[in-house]
Formats: C-alpha cells, sequence, structure tokens
C-alpha cells in the first residue's frame, strides 16, 4: 500500500493506492462517507476483496478530511478535489471505475461520465435526506454507465430504483452503514466487477 497526498485546486487531498498480485485488471477508486474516513467498514472490505481480485484500488480522503473538518465542503467543491485527484491516478489502458460510500458515492455518479469512467459503484446512495422522499437525488445516478448500487433494506436516507445500466442489490436488515454481512456486501461487489470484466 503508499500513501500520499496529492494537491488539489481545494487542498491537499489524501490517497491510498493498493497494487494487487500480478497485474492489475482495473482501477477501482473510492470516496467517504460525509463525516466519516476511508476506514469504513464497507470501504475496507469492498477494498479487501477487490485487491484479491486483481483490482488496483485508491482510496481517496477528501481535502476537508484532511484539513481536520468533519462539516462536508459542498458538492461542488468536493467533486473539484475528486476530479483532480483521479486526473493524476488513472492508468492509461486500465478501465476505470469510480465509486464510494454515501456522500463520497454521489460525487463517483456525478463526476463519473466527465471523467470517461468505465463503471459506478455507490455503496450507500443517498436517495433522500432521512424523512424527505421528496427531496430526491435520483438524478444523480449516471444514466449512461453501469452502475451498482447497494443500499441497506432499512437505510433512512431511502433505496434508489433500478433502471437503465443501474443495478441496485438490497441488504436485507442493513442500515445506511452496510455494515450487517459486510462478506456478503463485498462478494456483491466482487461478482458485478468480474462480471464487467473488470475483476478476475
Amino acid at each position: 500500500m503508499h500513501s500520499s497526498f496529492i494537491e488539489t485546486p481545494r487542498g491537499p487531498a489524501g490517497i491510498r493506492i493498493t497494487d494487487p498480485a500480478g497485474a492489475p485488471v482495473s482501477l477501482l477508486v473510492l470516496g467517504h462517507g460525509a463525516g466519516g474516513g476511508v476506514d469504513a467498514p464497507d470501504l475496507t472490505a469492498v477494498h479487501d476483496i477487490a485487491v484479491a481480485a486483481g483490482v488496483r484500488v485508491a482510496l481517496v480522503t477528501q481535502p476537508y478530511r484532511v484539513a481536520g473538518r468533519r462539516a462536508p465542503a459542498p458538492a461542488g467543491h468536493l467533486d473539484e478535489a475528486w476530479t483532480a485527484v483521479v486526473g493524476e491516478i488513472r492508468t492509461q489502458g486500465l478501465p476505470l471505475i469510480v465509486g464510494g460510500r454515501s456522500s463520497g458515492a454521489r460525487v463517483a455518479c456525478r463526476t463519473a461520465s466527465a471523467l470517461g469512467a468505465a463503471g459506478v459503484l455507490a455503496l450507500a446512495f443517498p436517495l433522500h435526506p432521512p424523512g424527505r422522499p421528496e427531496r430526491s437525488r435520483a438524478a444523480e445516478l449516471p444514466a449512461d454507465l453501469p452502475t451498482l448500487v447497494v443500499n441497506g433494506d432499512r437505510d433512512p436516507f431511502g433505496v434508489p430504483e433500478p433502471g437503465g445500466p443501474v443495478q441496485v442489490a438490497v441488504r436485507p436488515g442493513a442500515v445506511h452503514d452496510l455494515r450487517r454481512d459486510l462478506a456478503g456486501t463485498a462478494a456483491i461487489v466482487a461478482s458485478w466487477l468480474v462480471a464487467n470484466s473488470w475483476a478476475r
């Protein structure tokens, strides 16, 4: 694992890159939730299973978290920093999959097309603020890229509907942190990566 910082227009972002044994099949870049970090249990489980399946995985810590703040930066700032990091670490010839959990999933969804990503992984996509289903963020989900959404059926932020290239895996009994049956969640992600030839 290689850790460093990358300068962005919004300050330095943290980056941790883990290479698989052998040549990588793809690059998976993952972002964290609004108040959390890249060591969230679901991100760790996905990181581990993806690396084992031949994927180079990069974990990105947004500049506001590097600076020690818990309150997230505005969406535009998050997208700007994320785009700068992904542009710096992407590798010619490797399919790029962008993703993350919660706020990080939204950032990945909003920027995927502009970044030329091959696919999107959205863990605990927050469809709406708790108790406010009328404020849907479904429009942020990509309409033109293979996208896997993994949400708990008890998530107070709601569960998106599948449609077009968007697949939705609903985890029984899980809430927004997706801690229930982490191995099962990771296995779903691994199967999706393999099905798209992004893992072995």
